[in-house]
């Protein structure tokens, strides 16, 4: 599921930049974006460039937007990444190929670095195994509710096979509760409890709650634990929840579920099914 309509929809597909710097790319962007009346305290940065294969000339460019953004009566803070395409004097927000019909914003991703692979992202498998999967998801997304619980019982049986990285990505603007759920989740896994992001899909709560100890009431129901407030505001607890929202943003994940196979975008999400485990 997506978090938001991009901020940059109302920039045009291809429009001048007369060889573009990263400062030009950032001033033209939020030059586009900022001229809409909804959107204020604007910040963007470049995080970083990928040369697109096949394509001479182009790049893609991942960045970081972020903005208050007034909807309705609400003004809510975005936290969104963009990847753009850039060749020479051009800049294009989406590139699609003619014959596939294939997005390349959809495939074309950063290098997923091997610090991103952190201990306490590793819920199944041995960091030695053949493979690595990384995965991005919230808890309360309908997609995610089927998909995850299903891939991860099944890798989980070849633990030689995949070693499974999990990375908490709440869609907060989406499903409110979502964070507090995941700060739950992350202090209960530090307790020293087992499977307990397999648990986490079958809490049972309005994904629109907003008061944080009537989340934590249906996270302890249906684990059984004990966790409080305190407990999802300890320094290690918040340390964990920004690591995972800070590899999501270098990786530029938008939307849940999100599935790296050995490093690379999955976007059919089902390579996992394609190995050969015996």
């Amino acid at each position: 599921m997506l978090l938001m309509p991009k901020l940059s929809a109302i920039l045009l597909f291809s429009v001048s930049l007369m060889a573009a710097t990263d400062a030009d790319v950032v001033t033209f962007l939020k030059k586009g974006i900022g001229a809409n009346p909804n959107i204020s305290n604007l910040q963007i940065e470049v995080n970083g460039k990928k040369n697109i294969p096949d394509m001479k000339g182009w790049q893609a460019y991942f960045t970081n937007i972020e903005a208050d953004v007034k909807q309705g009566g609400d003004t809510r803070h975005i936290v969104q990444n963009g990847t753009y395409f850039i060749n020479g004097d051009y800049i294009a927000s989406e590139l699609t190929n003619l014959k596939t019909g294939s997005r390349l914003n959809d495939t074309i991703t950063p290098e997923f670095s091997p610090s991103f692979y952190g201990k306490h992202n590793l819920i199944s498998g041995d960091a030695n195994a053949k493979y690595k999967v990384a995965i991005f998801s919230d808890p309360l997304c309908p997609f995610c509710r089927r998909f995850v619980p299903e891939a991860l019982d099944y890798m989980a049986k070849y633990p030689s096979v995949f070693g499974v990285y999990y990375y908490h990505l709440p869609l907060s603007s989406l499903h409110p509760a979502a964070e507090t759920l995941t700060k739950a989740a992350i202090s209960a896994e530090q307790n020293g409890m087992h499977n307990v992001v397999v648990e986490l899909y079958k809490v049972d709560v309005n994904p629109n709650e907003k008061e944080e100890q009537k989340i934590l009431d249906a996270f302890n129901r249906t684990m059984k634990t004990k966790v409080t407030l305190n407990d999802i505001r300890r320094p290690s607890v918040v340390s964990q929840f920004n690591f995972d929202q800070k590899v999501a943003q270098a990786m530029a994940v938008n939307g849940t579920p999100t599935v790296f196979f050995n490093g690379q975008k999955d976007t059919t999400k089902t390579k996992y099914k394609e190995v050969k485990v015996k």
